[in-house]
């Protein structure tokens, strides 16, 4: 999970606390009246590297609503670009806290941007993957919108508790408190597998239980629920590499 303004980002090192300086600068660029692209002025480099990681999350997104529609579900290229957008939008969750780093500049703009990005490339988009894989009946949905609120309520937690988690002596976090939602590349993975061997649709592995009933489920979306609770977990502690 990309976090700026001295919080974790996946497996890479936190970026220093953003200086009053900067953040007062933002600040007035973001609150100011009658300026055009007054928005855009107050983004910093880093800030569009975050949007580049939302961006994957919603080609993603698109590719797995594209392979429903199309006529022929035995052609597998949409929902290839669905699950490769997800990982090529975690190499930007990486990179833009690098870039932080070396500018110098962090933002609460950048943290918030950093959590919705997350949530729509490692929470929505690998959900949305799964419908399109064949998890649709009404149990799925309910169950990999579990996942999805999972991830939404872990990135919640982490702007809010982040300043009171223990540190080292660079300002670093020492752990993660839950896995970090990145970790759903994972989930991704495997559904990546399943594709390449044709286990999609009614092919779908460990088929159905209570098939034709109102609670007919795919067992493997029970995985996706798994997740968001590792996600959720206070006790889990992983400590930060």
């Amino acid at each position: 999970m990309s976090k700026r303004n001295g919080a974790p980002s996946g497996p890479k090192d936190a970026q220093p606390p953003a200086t009053d300086q900067t953040q007062d600068k933002q600040a007035r660029l973001l609150s100011s009246e009658g300026e055009h692209f007054s928005l855009l002025r107050a983004l910093h480099a880093a800030d569009f590297i975050t949007e580049l990681n939302g961006f994957c999350g919603v080609m993603s997104v698109f590719s797995s609503l594209r392979y429903c529609v199309q006529d022929d579900p035995t052609n597998h290229t949409n929902l290839y670009l669905a699950l490769a957008f997800v990982p090529l939008g975690l190499f930007f969750d990486f990179m833009d806290g690098k870039v932080a780093r070396w500018r110098k500049k962090a933002s609460l703009m950048g943290q918030e941007l950093d959590s919705l990005a997350d949530l729509v490339s490692f929470g929505v988009a690998p959900a949305a993957a799964a419908f399109s894989l064949g998890l649709r009946t009404p149990l799925d949905h309910l169950l990999l919108t579990i996942f999805v609120l999972c991830g939404l309520t872990r990135l919640a937690r982490f702007n809010v508790t982040v300043a009171l988690l223990p540190k080292d002596a660079s300002g670093k976090s020492q752990y993660f408190e839950g896995t970090p939602i990145p970790t759903s590349l994972a989930l991704v993975s495997v559904m990546a597998y399943w594709v390449n061997q044709g286990w999609t649709l009614d092919n779908v592995p460990l088929g159905t239980w209570l098939t034709g009933t109102a609670l007919e489920v795919h067992p493997v979306a029970l995985f996706f629920v798994l997740h968001g609770s590792l996600m959720v977990s206070k006790s889990i502690h992983i400590p930060k590499p």
